[in-house]
């Protein structure tokens, strides 16, 4: 009998053991938001360039005039942010941007420099690659008018 009781008060406690130990909450599930934001920016900013990818402008090839061109996006808290170097006074040095819309397939960069104010459509958004479209209105000024017309950057991460 007295085998029997502390063989059951030890199958009781191993119960106990295993049903309270070993699991762990499990993770939240990302919003699509969350998913798009880190692609684009990473966990802690992640930035693209061209070395390795393309530019075409108006249906013509002139990557070897971004060939130095960056970009980096991040978020932090809520907070959107960019820089670009070597930009061709095509981008602003920084600003915050922003999703248009909710299928988080396309971007709007702040600033005063013609991509500003653009919908920017995102594809291609993996680990490595990320291309930007986007198209740049004829306006009245002749400086802004030569950076006119559709753009596509084929964007690798660095």
């Amino acid at each position: 009998m007295k085998k029997s009781l502390t063989t059951s008060i030890a199958i009781f406690f191993i119960t106990l053991l295993f049903s309270c130990g070993g699991k762990e909450d499990p993770t939240p599930s990302k919003t699509p938001e969350q998913i798009a934001i880190e692609k684009i920016a990473g966990e802690s900013g992640k930035t693209w360039i061209v070395t390795g990818g393309s530019v075409t402008h108006k249906g013509l090839d002139e990557t070897t005039e971004w060939t130095d061109f960056e970009i980096t996006f991040s978020s932090n808290s809520g907070n959107k942010a960019y820089t670009t170097t070597n930009n061709n006074n095509l981008f602003d040095n920084s600003g915050s941007w922003a999703f248009a819309g909710s299928n988080y397939d396309k971007i709007i960069l702040t600033g005063n420099q013609p991509a500003a104010d653009q919908e920017i459509s995102t594809s291609g958004i993996g680990n490595s690659n990320l291309n930007l479209e986007f198209n740049v209105p004829a306006p009245v000024n002749s400086r802004v008018n030569a950076l006119a017309g559709d753009y596509r950057f084929e964007l690798k991460a660095k």
